[in-house]
């Protein structure tokens, strides 16, 4: 299993890469730029969060990944 760290820069990875696309996309839609950073952390986290923890818990139960 790995360590505590290992999961949260995975967050923290998943969250940055998930909100740059988002801002883009907002940004690209002609949204003002407040509404866009708001919209985009809360989206880019929840979406960070659900997708860590479903990673997580494969890897506590063992099922191997499939790129892997």
């Amino acid at each position: 299993m790995k360590s505590t760290r290992f999961w949260i820069g995975r967050f923290c990875l998943v969250v940055a890469i998930t909100f740059a696309i988002l801002l883009a996309a907002s940004l690209l839609r002609g949204r003002p730029v407040e509404k866009a950073l708001t919209e985009s952390i809360t989206w880019a986290m929840i979406a960070s969060a659900i997708f860590t923890g479903a990673r997580y818990t494969k890897a506590r139960k063992g099922v191997a990944c499939a790129l892997c």
